[in-house]
């Protein structure tokens, strides 16, 4: 009911001189920048903001498209409508979790645990892993959400004889703090390397993105102190939820 008499009030200023869906998109946008929605919030359904204005459902999309294509609003397959959050910022040399990129935003954060599984390495996985007597490797491949929206495919290879007791459940939170905390190993470093690419059908299903939208993968090694190598991985993102940066240093003379 609330919702239903802002919008209204919204309306009533404007009726007279602008297109039905423009005033719909403008009064969403003003709860908005007011701060009545915020970022991540879900938008009433379609039916409530038609019920809301008394117009077609084909106003309201075209209401909602128009705020889409102003990246203000967006909309998750199969949950609803949100307001946009601002991008992640990825800072190339800062070594930081998925949690710990996020913790200005208080946003809740969660993984979906796809593949657990302990294989066989490969000749390309042993020489990435540096591994020596036992080719054993955990292979997990993890869903990273924040809130409802699936924002990050990472595939992750790790040494079993470093990590026998690591468990489905760590991989559903975060792996750094298990290393960090409950290994009590110290993270060192971590190489990578940024990849443009076409998703595959997989991360196209799983990031809800076209397959004709470019992505970022990042392909990385992690280092613990010492040298030894903690694990391969490969990180598929949606770039409408990313953004790198890094701080460039010229050389004096």
């Amino acid at each position: 009911h609330n919702v239903k008499s802002r919008l209204n009030n919204l309306t009533e200023k404007t009726m007279s001189r602008k297109p039905l869906y423009r005033q719909i998109a403008d009064g969403i946008r003003e709860q908005i920048q007011r701060g009545e929605l915020k970022p991540g919030d879900a938008l009433p359904t379609e039916s409530a903001l038609q019920a809301a204005f008394g117009v077609s459902r084909v106003t309201v999309r075209q209401a909602l498209r128009q705020l889409t294509e102003q990246q203000i609003i967006e909309s998750i397959q199969g949950s609803g409508t949100y307001v946009k959050e601002d991008r992640v910022n990825y800072d190339i040399y800062q070594l930081t979790s998925f949690d710990e990129k996020l913790t200005d935003r208080s946003s809740d954060t969660h993984s979906d645990v796809l593949v657990f599984e302990v294989i066989q390495a490969d000749d390309f996985l042993k020489n990435q892993l540096q591994l020596a007597d036992d080719k054993r490797v955990w292979h997990v491949k993890r869903v990273r959400y924040i809130k409802q929206k699936p924002v990050a495919l990472e595939e992750t290879w790790m040494p079993l004889a470093l990590f026998p007791d690591l468990t489905w459940q760590v991989m559903e939170n975060s792996k750094y703090h298990f290393i960090e905390e409950v290994k009590k190993q110290v993270i060192e470093r971590s190489e990578q390397e940024l990849i443009p690419l076409m998703p595959t059908e997989e991360m196209s299903r799983l990031l809800a993105i076209p397959l004709t939208k470019p992505i970022l993968e990042k392909v990385s090694r992690g280092f613990l102190k010492g040298g030894q190598v903690f694990e391969y991985s490969r990180n598929a993102f949606n770039t409408d939820d990313y953004k790198f940066t890094l701080i460039a240093h010229r050389k004096q003379r």
